[in-house]
């Protein structure tokens, strides 16, 4: 049936891939075509922190215990972290069709992707989606984070809570440095109480947060810590995608060395210009 309908489907409802343009050959509610769906790679890194996994070019930042820098200070807040790839390329266009054009379809093969790099040993006694401002999730029409931890709740048998809010809107974190990204997000987050039930008690729990994107942390960070201090034992952050510093290392280190040619003839011509 599914055969014989799909040319009938093309032809009364003609749609394209919304990323690489090709026409859609399956009855789908998700507006990508497979060949798009599948392009995403898992993140693979030889460096990376053993407690928050961020990848770095050398062992340098790392410890003799595998942490970087943060994880040593106790800064971020959570546990661990996995996300399945690197926030570019067609990961990053899958996400901003998923949040900002508004496609939720997309919640169920991102959601795969994450349910990927999360161990199996791993239990949870909740999901917990990382809240939007009322305001943004108005505007917006849903909150990203809980379409997705929907999808891993059903993957890994626990319940979703809604136990955390964020109690005041924070401006846009990109540009800011790691310390003024804390600063930013210090106090928008607070236990979501119940007009009978009061405070959620999270005594001794293990934790699964959900986000769709991890930059820096700082946001997953102020969470975890209002999970902690209402007596979490254990908070898991897991994401569709992390930015990757390293290709930021990359890029710099590859525009010194082209450029040192550039700026030898421009000296030469100066020099020369003088004589």
């Amino acid at each position: 049936m599914h055969g014989f309908f799909a040319p009938v489907f093309r032809l009364l409802f003609p749609d394209d891939c919304r990323i690489c343009g090709q026409a859609l050959r399956e009855i789908s509610r998700v507006p990508v075509c497979a060949a798009c769906l599948k392009e995403p790679q898992p993140l693979v890194a030889e460096f990376a922190c053993s407690s928050c996994r961020t990848p770095f070019v050398n062992h340098f930042p790392l410890d003799e215990d595998g942490q970087c820098a943060l994880c040593r200070l106790g800064l971020t807040g959570f546990d661990a972290v996995y996300s399945y790839g690197s926030y570019e390329a067609g990961l990053r266009t899958l996400i901003h069709l998923f949040k900002f054009e508004k496609v939720p379809t997309l919640a169920k093969p991102l959601g795969s992707l994450m349910a990927r790099v999360l161990p199996r040993e791993q239990q949870f006694d909740c999901v917990v989606p990382m809240p939007l401002h009322w305001r943004r999730q108005w505007q917006r029409g849903f909150n990203q984070s809980e379409l997705l931890a929907n999808e891993i709740a059903r993957r890994c048998n626990a319940p979703v809570r809604r136990v955390i809010r964020r109690v005041k809107p924070t401006p846009p974190q990109s540009g800011l440095t790691h310390a003024k990204r804390r600063a930013n997000v210090r106090g928008a987050f607070a236990l979501q109480r119940g007009p009978f039930s009061g405070t959620p008690d999270l005594k001794g729990q293990r934790i699964l947060l959900i986000d769709d994107v991890l930059t820096t942390g700082a946001t997953a960070a102020a969470a975890a810590r209002v999970l902690k201090k209402a007596g979490a034992k254990h908070v898991v952050l897991l994401t569709v995608a992390r930015t990757d510093r390293r290709l930021n290392v990359i890029a710099s280190s590859f525009q010194q060395v082209h450029s040192t040619p550039a700026m030898s003839a421009q000296a030469q011509s100066a020099a020369g210009g003088t004589r």
